[in-house]
C-alpha cells in the first residue's frame, strides 16, 4: 500500500489522507461482522481501512471536531485515551487500527 498511501511530511498528511481517514472511519461504522474488512478508494485503488489508519499513526495534525466526535462514538470507553483538547490523527489512528485488528481477529465482536 505504500505506493497508494504517500508518506507523511514532517508528521503532516495531505488533505486527501485526512479525507480517506474520515471515509475509513465511516466504513468502519458501517462494517457488518459477517463480511471482510472494508476498503476506501484512493486514486482508483481499494485500500483496506486498517491500512489508512496505519498510515495515519504518525500524523500530528489535529482532528477536526466532527471526526473526533465520530471516533469517540466508535471507540466508546476507549475514547478516554484521546486528548479532547488537541486529539491528533495519530492518537485516533492508533486506536482505530487496534479495533480493526481486533475485529479481524474476531476479538471485537
Amino acid at each position: 500500500m505504500t505506493r497508494v498511501l504517500p508518506p507523511l511530511y514532517e508528521g503532516h498528511a495531505p488533505i486527501f489522507l485526512h479525507l480517506a481517514f474520515q471515509e475509513a472511519l465511516d466504513a468502519y461504522e458501517d462494517w457488518n461482522f459477517d463480511v471482510g474488512e472494508p476498503a476506501v478508494d484512493l486514486d482508483g485503488k481499494a485500500v483496506p481501512i486498517s491500512s489508512v489508519f496505519g498510515r495515519m499513526r504518525t500524523c500530528t495534525d489535529i482532528l477536526p471536531v466532527r471526526t473526533l466526535d465520530s471516533v469517540k462514538i466508535v471507540l466508546g470507553e476507549r475514547a478516554a485515551e484521546l486528548d479532547d483538547d488537541a486529539a491528533t490523527y495519530a492518537q485516533a489512528a492508533f486506536l482505530m487500527r487496534a479495533v480493526c485488528v481486533e475485529r479481524l481477529r474476531g476479538d471485537g465482536n
